[in-house]
Parts: C-alpha cells; structure tokens; sequence
C-alpha cells in the first residue's frame, strides 16, 4: 500500500545553528473511498502530519500492527473487513488511538464503534479543522503519557494512583485490578483517572469530558457514556463482580473504591 509523506520541518536559514526537528506525527488513514484519502491525506500533510493511506481494512490490520502510527482513522462501511471488525480485531492486541467516521445514517454503528474503543468518533460531512482539531487533542494526551512515562525512568518519579483494588499508573499507562492487567485507550484512562482521582465524587458527564477531551473539542453525552460502558466491561473481563464505577442517574458517575 503506498504511504504519502508530508515534508519534514526544517531549521530557517537565520539559525545560529541545527535545530533538531520535532518528530513528525503519523496518521493511518483507512477507507475504500480514493477520493476521500487522497483529499484527507494532503490535508493532515498540510498540517504537518506524514500520513499512510490503506483502502480495505484487511491490509491496514497488518499494517497497523507490524509499524504502529500515532493515530489511525477508520471509515465504517469498507468491503473484506469494515471498520468495527478491524477496530475489534485490533482492540484485541493493541491501544492505538482510533478516530471513526460515519454517515448520519451510521449512528447505530458509531455507538458500537465508542463500545468497541474507539477514541472518537467525526460525522460525515466534515471539516478538516474539526478533524485536525479532534486528531490533536489525542495526540496531546498520547503525548502526555509517553512524556510522564520518560521521566519516571529517571529521577523524577510519578505516583501511582491507588485506589482499593484498583492500581492506575499515569506514566506507565498501566492500569491493574487485584493485579491483573485492563487494557485501555488513552480516552478511557483519562475518564478513569478523574474519576479515580476523588472517589465517591460524582463527576458529570461534561467533566468527564473536560478531563478527556481539549476546549477545542465538543462532544455529546452518548459518548461518555459509550467510554463508560467499555470500562465497565474491559474491568468485568477481570472480574465479573466488578461494579467500582457508580452511576448516578441525572448527574452522572463516580468512582467507588470500597
């Protein structure tokens, strides 16, 4: 599959001297639809983003596993393997932040796409502001993690969060329940730990939001509760008694660590 790359940053000619460059971030994009690759493709390149594109979610499986990009943005309604069947296929080996696409008609398939794990998810038609708006506000938080992860290999160490049988572990990005391991995605840990953080403390759903998503980013109430039930259930995977996570109808949920 050929992967279109955007230009590396370079130092200005006014430089006293080499200026490293940042690393260039990676989008997959995934979709049978050229126009839409090619057209997203120079877009995010524009951007600064080198991207690689993949037209059938079979071959971008592989891909994806075998030299994982920063972020990968799945269309839904691909031929061989839509896009929920390589985001479940995925999720079974792998936390790579996901953005869905979907048609207005594909609301059913974009909440099962949130259950699934996926990070977010964008309606067709969109703006390219929006996506680059969304993209970079995951980013960020992949960031972050990676950032705290390399610091608390050297002097400066992060706390890990305990919380009854709960241990959550920001830099590492580790997550354990009576010592065994939940996978989560950056969303879902970033839900998970503003709620860990005060336990007991009901948290709305728009704080939920704040805690995971940046100011530039508006999202509905569906989608937090989408992250919720994931949680629930990736927990439950460990521990079929699991019930930490409180709903309170009306207001919204709080973390239990009795």
């Amino acid at each position: 599959m050929t992967a279109l790359q955007g230009p590396d940053n370079a130092p200005s000619s006014g430089s006293p001297g080499p200026v490293p460059s940042p690393r260039q971030q990676t989008i997959a994009l995934v979709d049978d639809d050229r126009n839409i690759l090619t057209a997203v493709s120079i877009g995010l390149q524009a951007e600064g983003f080198a991207t690689r594109v993949y037209t059938d979610g079979e071959t971008a499986l592989k891909a994806l596993l075998d030299n994982p990009p920063d972020l990968a943005i799945f269309d839904i309604k691909m031929p061989r393997m839509d896009g929920l069947q390589l985001l479940e296929a995925l999720r079974a080996q792998s936390a790579l932040p996901v953005i869905f696409l979907t048609s207005k008609d594909e609301e059913p398939d974009e909440a099962l796409g949130l259950a699934l794990g996926a990070d977010d998810y964008i309606a067709k038609p969109f703006s390219q502001r929006l996506l680059v708006a969304r993209i970079r506000a995951i980013l960020r938080r992949s960031e972050l993690r990676r950032s705290l992860g390399e610091a608390s290999s050297g002097e400066e160490q992060v706390s890990t969060i305990m919380r009854g049988r709960l241990s959550l572990d920001p830099a590492r990005h580790h997550i354990t329940w009576d010592a065994k391991a939940v996978s989560l995605t950056v969303t879902e840990f970033m839900i998970l730990e503003a709620l860990a953080m005060r336990p007991g403390v009901v948290k709305s759903r728009n704080q939920l939001m704040d805690a995971a998503y940046s100011e530039d980013v508006f999202v509905d109430d569906r989608t937090i509760d989408s992250h919720i039930k994931r949680l629930r259930r990736k927990f439950r995977a460990v521990d079929p008694q699991f019930d930490a996570i409180d709903t309170l109808y009306g207001a919204g949920y709080s973390f239990s660590d009795g």
